[in-house]
């Protein structure tokens, strides 16, 4: 049997022709990510047509996710390309004049990020180098002074850890994205610096005002606010991104692996896919081996019982994209073989109903000791609720649509399968057969109705 742990992985310039990228999905590819802050429009249009065509040639089914670059701020231009020093204790503005910046100032273009900020708030630059606090605000100005200091200069990012922004998560430039998206009909959109739960209904209601298809939504963590608000968060999206890059950044990054291990711990109890994604195997972006602290960041992963890790310099840039899949499948493998041998007592954190259906079939397949469960898919929602249990047995998906096929490739330990014939049939055995399970009994989930067979 396959890893029970999905990769999630990033698709760019040394991935996205056909041979690499075909032997990627062969190598343990269970989801194709496509950054949109990158490629748009029929370039990341083209990808998607070739990414189906190769599910359909290996007859695998592979998920398209398309990732929303979203509201990244950036401050304006200076005089001049030199860098600024910025000292401890110097004063420093930004503000609205589009006039180019100096020692002293330079312009924030967003004046809905402008309006927002409130004395005492941190504005973080250069990934967190540079550090301010807001010690005065006015309608077209703040004045600030640094509290940790490095260069800058044009057009740098910065992080607003403590400042809710009153603004759409959508772009104008992602409902541009979104528009073109739409009309490929991937099997999950993601979502840039969500903040609360309406951001994920404004999304939703924009998509489905111009599709039926179902199309579901990754919510990607990056703020404090969202994880304070995950609960709210989660209950409105399908699933969860926690992208670490941004959070180590606006959260100190010692709290980042507990901040992640509780969105998991949440995200189970609410039956929604988790993504634990940034640098997980970095150092291969330059390198065919990974490091130590990588392979144990992999792993830990899989013993948390994250439903998928993620690619992002590593196959979009790297050396060798696909040695790096090899080597995330290997390690997830060994630590899913091991995870599975040695099982954390989920219930007791997971306070998960004694009557919880899903959790009745996980413990009828454990009592059983059945070689897997099979369900008949009409949708992901049954599927995804057992896999949040974590029965540590293979949850065989038969679908009879593509698109329930594919979403459910992010979901731990589901080995979905797109075949009418056998849907029709409610063909469990030949089903399990084709993941070369011969023997045993199986639990079978068909809509309401669950039971228990041999197959010999």
């Amino acid at each position: 049997m396959n890893k029970y742990t999905k990769i999630t992985a990033s698709i760019g310039p040394k991935s996205e022709d056909r041979e690499t990228l075909t032997r990627m999905i062969r190598a343990g590819v269970n989801v194709c990510r496509l950054n949109f802050s990158h490629d748009t429009g029929d370039t990341q249009g083209q990808k998607i047509d070739m990414i189906r065509e190769i599910s359909a040639e290996l007859n695998t089914p592979v998920a398209v996710m398309i990732d929303l670059q979203g509201p990244k701020h950036r401050i304006g231009n200076f005089a001049t390309e030199e860098k600024y020093p910025l000292l401890i204790g110097q004063k420093f503005t930004f503000d609205a004049n589009p006039l180019p910046g100096d020692s002293t100032r330079v312009q924030l273009p967003d004046s809905d990020v402008l309006a927002s900020l409130k004395v005492g708030d941190r504005i973080l630059l250069n990934d967190g180098k540079i550090e301010m606090r807001v010690e005065s605000v006015s309608p077209n100005s703040v004045e600030t002074t640094v509290m940790r200091g490095d260069e800058i200069w044009s057009r740098r990012g910065f992080n607003l850890p403590d400042t809710e922004i009153d603004t759409s998560v959508l772009t104008k430039k992602d409902r541009a994205d979104l528009e073109y998206a739409i009309t490929k009909k991937p099997d999950w959109v993601a979502i840039s610096f969500v903040q609360k739960p309406e951001d994920i209904a404004e999304v939703r209601d924009f998509i489905t005002a111009r599709t039926a298809h179902p199309i579901k939504i990754i919510a990607k963590i990056e703020r404090p606010n969202a994880v304070e608000r995950i609960t709210d968060i989660a209950a409105a999206a399908d699933g969860i991104m926690i992208a670490r890059g941004d959070l180590a950044v606006e959260v100190p990054y010692a709290e980042v692996p507990a901040i992640s291990r509780y969105i998991i711990r949440e995200c189970r109890k609410m039956n929604k896919p988790v993504i634990v994604a940034t640098q997980m195997l970095g150092s291969m972006v330059n390198s065919e081996f990974p490091t130590r602290a990588e392979i144990t960041d992999v792993a830990t992963a899989s013993y948390l019982r994250a439903d998928s890790t993620m690619t992002s310099e590593e196959t979009t840039i790297g050396i060798n994209p696909v040695k790096a899949i090899e080597t995330m499948a290997n390690i997830l493998r060994h630590a899913d073989c091991d995870a599975i041998a040695n099982p954390f007592d989920w219930s007791r954190v997971e306070n998960i109903p004694e009557n919880d259906w899903s959790r009745s079939v996980a413990s009828m397949a454990y009592l059983n000791r059945a070689s897997a469960i099979v369900v008949f898919a009409r949708d992901t929602i049954a599927t995804t609720q057992i896999s949040c249990r974590k029965p540590d047995i293979p949850v065989i998906a038969v679908c009879n649509e593509p698109a329930i096929a594919n979403q459910l490739c992010l979901a731990r330990g589901v080995f979905p399968i797109y075949d009418t014939e056998l849907f029709g049939m409610r063909d469990a055995f030949n089903a399990a057969r084709r993941f070369n399970i011969n023997m045993g009994k199986l639990v079978i989930v068909d809509e309401e109705k669950i039971s228990l067979r041999t197959l010999d």
